[in-house]
């Protein structure tokens, strides 16, 4: 995976429970370009690769800032940031991945919750340096949490904070989304609670206007209602591997079990890193990272989580 290493060069407190990072490249050379959206997935001693967005100036070369929240549920990531990282450490890193990208419209409504604001803030920086339409909501549990908030209040009534607990409540979703101006797009990053309300609430909104990034996966359905999954075979086309995948097992578990080794970080279709090609076969895709529109002309799925539609199918691998 990792192809660039490099040094923190800060580290410093940005809200409550969330540290602000920046990396430059050691010998002061400039860092490969990124879009609004894209993250960076990191090798943290001791853990298992972190996806973390990027929320500088797309335009600045010679950093790449992060923004890191202290998970309560933290499996070692976050942790390890908000209690080891120290300036001078080297990190070893992809280049850019963009699985979020902004498309080009005149106008665009961001609502972002905790830390959720970090590729948001890019995409808002992106639209002012442009002249487009664009406002954002971010919700947060209280006035400590707000991150960039100096950033962020530079731009004025754009920006609408909203503190739960001054509020009394969450973000009120169906007013937000109820009578846009045709032609608006759409961006959400925050906790699962949000992200759910804003796709049942959009739901009158063409699904290619929709535009999420997880952090996490949704809450499963309730029992009985998931649908019943079937098993496949899928195939190997470089290798000549043939494996059936039963109900209750992913590809990516067996192909492990048969010592193909594939990149995965999450686990739950949110990150991107286990995409593999498809040769032959209908991929049934289960992730959160292609939007439904797109996912008819796909040839690649994520086999952490996503599955087959035919009873067969050819993997480049």
């Amino acid at each position: 995976m990792a192809d660039l290493n490099l040094r923190v060069s800060a580290v410093r407190a940005e809200a409550r429970d969330v540290l602000r990072l920046e990396l430059v490249d050691p010998t002061g050379a400039e860092l490969p370009p990124f879009e609004p959206g894209a993250h960076l997935a990191v090798e943290l001693p001791g853990v298992m690769l972190r996806h973390y967005s990027l929320c500088g100036d797309w335009r600045d070369r010679s950093r790449y800032v992060l923004g890191v929240g202290r998970a309560a549920d933290s499996r070692g990531g976050s942790d390890y940031v908000h209690g080891q990282l120290r300036e001078g450490m080297e990190l070893r890193c992809s280049r850019p991945i963009n699985n979020f990208r902004l498309v080009d419209a005149q106008r665009y409504l961001f609502i972002a919750g905790g830390i959720g604001i970090t590729p948001i803030l890019a995409m808002a920086r992106w639209c002012e340096a442009h002249g487009k339409d664009w406002r954002l909501v971010y919700g947060v549990r209280s006035r400590q949490r707000i991150a960039f908030y100096e950033e962020l209040r530079e731009w004025g009534d754009r920006v609408q904070f909203h503190c739960d607990d001054e509020m009394g409540a969450p973000i009120a979703v169906p007013p937000l989304l109820a009578n846009l101006v045709p032609g608006t797009e759409v961006y959400c990053c925050g906790p699962g609670p949000l992200m759910t309300s804003v796709q049942q609430h959009g739901a009158h909104m063409p699904s290619d206007a929709l535009h999420f990034e997880w952090f996490s996966a949704p809450a499963a359905p309730p029992l009985g209602e998931a649908p019943p999954q079937e098993g496949f075979i899928v195939e190997l086309r470089r290798s000549g591997g043939r494996f059936a995948v039963p109900p209750n097992r992913s590809i990516l578990e067996v192909l492990e079990e048969n010592g193909h080794e594939v990149p995965f970080s999450c686990r739950e279709g949110l990150c991107g890193t286990c995409e593999t090609a498809v040769c032959e076969g209908e991929p049934e895709h289960l992730d959160y990272v292609y939007p439904p529109s797109q996912r008819d002309s796909l040839k690649t799925m994520l086999v952490c989580v996503s599955r087959a539609r035919s009873e067969r199918l050819v993997l480049d691998l």
